[in-house]
């Protein structure tokens, strides 16, 4: 039996494993696709205090190293659903089941679709959510990015160096993404912004031909040639095989305030997933740590009672 199943390898989940093991708690992360989450796919971190530059591959592989380093287990399998048996947790996966005393939901959340006809059938040939994944694939080419926040900045920032010209579509006409970025992509000549704009329509039946855009105010629409759209218009949880295990708002994210418990005794949530205001690779971190000590001050708190008992 382990004492804590982490459901995740991302900063949170792998955060909340160094602080568990280092508690001294037998701790296993259970990740469907591999480590490091979203963050992963960035080609440079410059906000993670103390770190000034890093790639967020290296900051992923640094976090697994000491994770499983310091005694964590990881594991690739993907977690079907979790059975509350109160004074134990059942976490059963696509391969097994595992026995735990406590559970820690760090599941992130994946890239939100633009959810318009075509683009389901169009990704991966011209519609793309990972700029640093496929951007290479377009090089010298004309390309727009839709989203306003800081990865679609940062992807904007990203395809600049490979492609002919870079749009970038956002629906307002401030930002959400950090000011120094939106300042930096200005400067680039071969940058340019459409804003108070959305994407509306795909071109092309087997590959991407264009879009078309609307402005948001006055409805005019027309369209643009592109050869590659990329998608970053903000992200959403995936927890509904969690549905009966917690509570779920309206959204789809965990209800859990910042000591990360959930409603359910034993089971804890970190990171994108939950409930929370700010979703930053600081905060990500932050979660793991309060989650993984909170799951092992319950587990105290159980073994005390039942020697009680």
């Amino acid at each position: 039996m382990y004492e804590i199943v982490i459901v995740g390898g991302g900063t949170a989940g792998l955060s909340a494993a160094i602080y568990g093991v280092r508690a001294g708690r037998k701790v296993l992360v259970l990740e469907q696709k591999n480590y490091g989450g979203q963050i992963i796919n960035s080609p440079e971190v410059e906000n993670y205090p103390g770190i000034p530059h890093v790639s967020g591959f290296e900051f992923a592989t640094g976090l697994y190293k000491q994770a499983t380093g310091l005694g964590a287990e990881f594991s690739l399998e993907k977690v079907i659903r979790v059975e509350d048996k109160k004074d134990k947790k059942i976490v059963v996966t696509d391969k097994q089941s595992y026995e735990t005393l406590s559970v820690i939901l760090a599941t992130g959340a994946k890239n939100r679709p633009l959810g318009i006809k075509g683009e389901k059938e169009l990704t991966g040939a011209g519609i793309s959510y990972c700029a640093t994944c496929d951007g290479a694939f377009f090089r010298d080419r004309e390309v727009a990015v839709a989203g306003g926040g800081s990865t679609a900045l940062e992807d904007a920032m990203f395809l600049a160096g490979y492609c002919k010209k870079v749009y970038v579509i956002h629906r307002r006409e401030q930002f959400r993404g950090e000011a120094a970025l939106v300042e930096t992509l200005k400067t680039r000549d071969n940058v340019e912004f459409i804003l108070n704009a959305v994407v509306t329509g795909l071109e092309g039946k087997k590959q991407l031909e264009g879009i078309r855009l609307q402005n948001v105010e006055t409805g005019q629409e027309w369209e643009k040639k592109v050869d590659g759209l990329f998608v970053a218009i903000g992200q959403m949880p995936d927890n509904e095989v969690f549905s009966d295990l917690v509570e779920i708002d309206e959204k789809g994210y965990i209800r859990a305030a910042e000591d990360c418990r959930t409603g359910t005794p034993g089971v804890f949530t970190a990171g994108d997933c939950r409930t929370k205001t700010v979703r930053q690779l600081t905060t990500a971190a932050a979660d793991g740590a309060v989650a993984g000590l909170a799951a092992c001050e319950y587990i105290s708190s159980s073994k005390i009672s039942a020697a009680e008992e």
